[in-house]
């Protein structure tokens, strides 16, 4: 979304990123730096200090769990010289461990993979045959290391068979903009299944005049590299500054995670061939500060090929696989967009909007809604994935279909004083409204499938019915034929502090939103943190956490700056089963309805293909 954000249609934003000077050479020199004079100036402290702890500093993780594989993820320095990024390094040959207990008393699976420079030094494998809802350890040798011990598991799908399903979902964790507090809560969780990222894993923003997050943070949680990242090398080096995060490192260790990017992972307000926070030619006409250059926003390259750098980078070091080698679809471009099944339970399928989405366009033409906005021409995803997600939708294979989705899918108009039927941002489903259509018909031609869908972008907590007819909803709430849930921000700006950091406004223009869009049923824009979707045969569940410092509820103080806030539930909304509607608040999640297997089985050795 754009992060000048939340204000743009139609707030007015406070403290938010205005456009970048892309400034080479700033940001803090790390004492190893001095081996990489291309990276001088550009590898940070916090990189280069945990690289120095040891062959496996940067953690590890697994990711994208079926009922008999999951992918488990490192990444290795072989030598001080080997920074993330740099490009440099001897190839090193890994071993790979899964066992049944911590202690490693029982290892089930072992085996060895080579990673070399081209890969930065990543680690991945797809540890297969093992046994559906089992929990089981994982880890690393290398150079004479081990690495951190991970716990991952299965999915819980067996025929026959319905367990619990519990995850937790987040989005937008900017690490210029405060502390991840929220994955540390995650990280002390022993009731999820998975973590489910939805997108803003990483921003591209530097350390200058485009900085995003609170002042007070400056110069203690910096990015790095400390300007835009464009290049691969900034892509690599961006990704590794994440993980330097011990809590981020907790987080992944203990849970496995499905990811999938939105815009920043690449840059702001990204399209199919372009984006708003990137310049391919020169402009003359913005003041450029930095050293090296003339006056004016210097170029930045061609879109599609710092995309393609972007993508590679993602790839490399976060815990996802190659859906084409596994479930291969037809799509334009790379296939991102993948399906999990949990028994009779639930699916999840998780789309790519931003890869193959038509440019954006205004809300408002002439003084009325765009016409543009409902055009079928214009695609937030393509055409193949579009009916591959309907097709998902109904075929009528479980009892709920989750959708875990980027932007906002509810219609959502501007608050009273806009154009009448205006919407409020066309970053969302409301701007490709062609699309948007299509999938609320295949909600309402799901039969015995409960359509739920999963977003992130907005930093901010919402539960949502999805009307197939908002003009008729105030008369008659059975026009929805599905629900929504809207995780708030790990750290990125909310709605408190887009209006100036005044609580009491903030809450005003949510009640107003409210106001313009009866089918919201809650809408929380002060809080930070993590949702956890709780699933049953007969409800689905969420359960907002917002981090709080010192028992304050971040009303007053921005709990964001303060490394040891905690989490704490907030509020609690549901949907029963063939209702498609959200009703709440109700009470927090109890324990789950069962547990996951401990792992047991014979040893064996296994190829070790890469994710």
């Amino acid at each position: 979304m754009t992060d000048e954000g939340l204000g743009a249609h139609p707030l007015t934003t406070s403290g938010s990123p205005g456009r970048r000077s892309v400034l080479r050479g700033a940001g803090a020199v790390a004492a190893s730096a001095a081996l990489l004079p291309s990276l001088s100036a550009r590898a940070s402290a916090a990189v280069a200090e945990v690289a120095a702890t040891g062959v496996f500093g940067f953690g590890v993780a697994s990711g994208d769990p079926t009922a008999t594989e999951v992918l488990i993820w490192t990444r290795v320095t072989p030598e001080p010289a080997a920074l993330p990024g740099s490009g440099l390094g001897r190839p090193t040959t890994v071993t790979w461990e899964v066992a049944a207990d911590e202690g490693f008393t029982t290892v089930l699976r072992r085996g060895r993979v080579r990673t070399e420079a081209r890969d930065d030094h990543t680690v991945k494998v797809v540890v297969t045959d093992l046994t559906p809802y089992t929990r089981y350890h994982y880890r690393f040798t290398a150079l004479g290391e081990t690495s951190p011990v991970g716990r991952t598991q299965t999915s819980p799908d067996e025929a026959g068979v319905t367990h619990a399903l519990r995850l937790a979902f987040v989005s937008c964790s900017n690490f210029t903009g405060g502390y991840f507090t929220a994955y540390r809560g995650l990280a002390e969780r022993d009731d999820l299944d998975l973590v489910l990222h939805l997108g803003d894993y990483v921003y591209e923003y530097g350390n200058d005049a485009d900085r995003y997050g609170p002042v007070g943070l400056v110069g203690v949680r910096d990015h790095d590299p400390g300007t835009e990242t464009v290049t691969l090398q900034d892509y690599r080096l961006r990704h590794a500054l994440y993980k330097t995060d011990p809590d981020l490192q907790a987080a992944h260790a203990r849970h496995p995670w499905v990811t999938i990017f939105d815009d920043h992972e690449i840059t702001n307000d990204a399209f199919d061939t372009g984006a708003e926070n990137h310049d391919e030619q020169d402009d003359p006409d913005t003041d450029y500060t930095g050293p090296g250059g003339p006056a004016g926003v210097r170029a930045e390259g061609e879109f599609l090929a710092r995309r393609a750098e972007a993508f590679r980078a993602y790839l490399e070091w976060m815990p996802v696989r190659d859906p084409a080698t596994y479930q291969p679809a037809p799509h334009a471009g790379t296939q991102f967009f993948r399906r999990f099944r949990f028994g009779d339970l639930a699916e999840l399928s998780v789309v790519d909007t931003r890869q193959n989405r038509s440019q954006q366009v205004p809300a408002v033409v002439a003084g009325a809604p765009n016409p543009a906005l409902t055009s079928p021409e214009r695609h937030l995803v393509e055409p193949e994935q579009l009916a591959w997600l309907t097709d998902g939708l109904t075929a009528g294979r479980t009892r709920w279909h989750l959708i875990g989705n980027q932007t906002v899918f509810a219609r959502v108009l501007a608050v009273p004083g806009a154009v009448a039927g205006a919407v409020f941002n066309t970053d969302q489903w409301d701007g490709y409204q062609a699309d948007q259509a299509a999938v609320l018909r295949a909600m309402a031609a799901s039969g015995g499938t409960d359509p739920v869908v999963l977003t992130g972008d907005i930093h901010s907590s919402w539960a949502n019915d999805l009307p197939s007819d908002p003009t008729a909803y105030g008369v008659d709430r059975s026009t929805s034929v599905g629900v929504e849930f809207v995780c708030p921000s790990v750290t990125s700006d909310g709605f408190k502090e887009v209006l100036g950091g005044s609580a009491a406004t903030a809450a005003v223009v949510t009640r107003a939103f409210q106001a313009a869009n009866p089918w919201v049923a809650h809408l929380e824009g002060i809080g930070h943190g993590f949702a956890v979707l709780d699933v049953t045969p007969e409800r689905v569940q969420t359960d907002f956490w917002y981090i709080r410092s010192d028992g304050d509820k971040g009303l007053a103080v921005d709990p964001r700056l303060d490394p040891d806030a905690t989490v704490g539930h907030e509020s609690s909304w549901v949907s029963l089963k063939g209702s498609r509607r959200v009703d709440g608040p109700v009470a927090a999640l109890g324990p789950r309805s069962d547990e996951p297997r401990a792992a047991s089985g014979r040893p064996r050795a296994q190829r070790s293909p890469r994710g």
